[in-house]
């Protein structure tokens, strides 16, 4: 069988526009579809979500299949759906007791997981290690198995019972999620005995699903280089540090890419003005414009010249959100800059820059909650993008920001180390730099960044060079697929 013609079984938990929290269901749209492109033979294996099951027009029952849950067998109805989004066929894990509620995937109304989550991804992954084995004897069987994040992290560890199998495919999305869960859950889901232990599933006294996909599947990748260096220590490897390290030999870490048909400043259709890398000023001066005319009543020239900072993004700590309200008001008191927040997050956070905005309407405008429109409008229509994140997996908005000629200002960390290439003096001679790395985790060092990156924006040529270049990275997901389809083949 040719390289690029695989048969490839995604098992997650998410996958945009179905259902999405996050990154990781954009990379459950994105990555399979750029390997259908090469060839490969794709089927994705998601829960029976109530949202998604909603959305699915013409589906057909494969088969059922009876698995142990926490209280004796569980029945999962196998669907498979076309749907206009997908380019190939979708495997639905229909089990109404475990996925069929309202809300969020892992999360109740409450904010506080579902008690039931070891159950419903223990199902979740016994199903689909049956469906690649071909349980339902339909003719279709994966040569690999690709698993994403802990709710996929036993998957590789039941085939791994297995004679003969596919071959495993983990990837850590973020390892600050570990699917963490008790003693009493594993007994009672009646995994495994020699599971049980440090070499297995065992973590301070409870198991890890994220910790079975690290042991148990044959190749481990992460999202950048950098992140793939990082888990490796103590101060980004949440305690699985070690494990990590003595794998290794099979730990890869490679970019996510990003939806260049979706993110492109010369078609999107939220922009007031299109643009492209040939002419950036006049488009961005428009999205500028429409920008600040959405917060102000009069938009003056001054508005127009001084710096716009722009930010989307989850109000937490690990995206550095603290560190932004400690700049703000230095800012606001030392330069002409405005700035722009779209997000949402802890109550504290929204609440401090909430205020803030209302002490400082004129320059100060944040919006909380999540609007896919602004969020498109304020990377183009910003001049700047702040992304202080203290650890960032792969981190997409600072790849928005460079194909929308708005330089991103970001810690020197996982892939915003391996996508963003600081301006110095040498890199702006030589035509490398793409936007403002900081790397030292400190208020000061992040402060220091933006004043650069505001003196920079007052030299229009150098600027305009800085955006040009940043808009010329190829961020699309050809690269990161021509990896994947190695590893596969390895």
């Amino acid at each position: 069988m040719k390289r690029g013609m695989k048969r490839i079984l995604f098992v997650a938990s998410e996958a945009y526009p179905l259902v999405k929290t996050g990154g990781l269901g954009d990379v459950l749209y994105s990555l399979p579809h750029a390997l259908h492109g090469r060839g490969a033979d794709i089927r994705l294996v998601l829960p029976g979500y109530r949202t998604l099951l909603h959305q699915l027009d013409q589906v057909r029952i494969l088969g059922w299949l009876d698995v142990r849950g926490a209280e004796g067998i569980v029945s999962a109805r196998i669907l498979e759906s076309s749907h206009p989004d997908f380019a190939f066929p979708l495997w639905v894990i229909d089990c109404p007791s475990l996925f069929d509620r309202p809300g969020n995937p892992y999360v109740n109304a409450g904010g506080h997981d579902w008690p039931d989550n070891a159950e419903r991804f223990t199902v979740f992954a016994r199903v689909a290690a049956l469906l690649a084995q071909d349980a339902l004897d339909i003719g279709w069987q994966p040569e690999v198995v690709h698993t994403h994040d802990w709710q996929t992290g036993l998957v590789a560890a039941f085939l791994d019972e297995q004679p003969v199998r596919p071959k495993t495919v983990f990837t850590i999305h973020n390892l600050a999620y570990g699917g963490h869960f008790s003693n009493s859950d594993f007994v009672r889901l009646q995994l495994p005995s020699h599971w049980w232990s440090s070499e297995g599933v065992e973590f301070h006294g409870g198991f890890s699903m994220l910790k079975a996909g690290i042991v148990y599947a044959d190749t481990v990748t992460t999202v950048s280089p950098t992140y793939a260096a990082e888990i490796c220590t103590p101060a980004f490897g949440y305690g699985l540090d070690g494990l990590l390290l003595s794998r290794r030999h099979k730990l890869y870490g490679i970019l996510n890419g990003i939806d260049t048909g979706i993110w492109n400043p010369s078609t999107d259709p939220y922009l007031s003005a299109h643009y492209s890398m040939g002419r950036v000023q006049p488009g961005k001066r428009r999205n500028k414009q429409a920008l600040l005319e959405r917060f102000l009543p009069n938009v003056d020239d001054a508005a127009m010249q001084a710096p716009l900072l722009g930010l989307v993004g989850r109000l937490v700590e690990q995206k550095g959100v603290d560190w932004v309200l400690a700049v703000i008001p230095v800012l606001l008191a030392e330069t002409d800059v405005r700035i722009v927040l779209l997000g949402s997050g802890q109550a504290l956070y929204e609440q401090k820059l909430t205020r803030l905005a209302k002490q400082h309407p004129q320059r100060l405008f944040v919006e909380i909650g999540y609007d896919e429109s602004l969020a498109h409008q304020i990377e183009a229509g910003s001049d700047m993008f702040l992304m202080p994140s203290r650890f960032e997996p792969c981190g997409l908005n600072q790849m928005y920001s460079l194909r929308y000629g708005t330089p991103p200002i970001v810690y020197k960390t996982g892939g915003l180390a391996d996508t963003v290439v600081d301006a110095t003096e040498a890199s702006l001679d030589d035509g490398s730099a793409t936007g403002f790395v900081f790397d030292k985790p400190e208020v000061a060092d992040f402060l220091h960044a933006i004043q650069r990156a505001i003196e920079c924006y007052r030299q229009p040529k150098t600027w305009r060079r800085l955006q040009q270049s940043g808009m010329r990275q190829p961020f699309d997901w050809s690269d990161s697929a021509n990896h994947y389809l190695e590893l596969y083949s390895l």
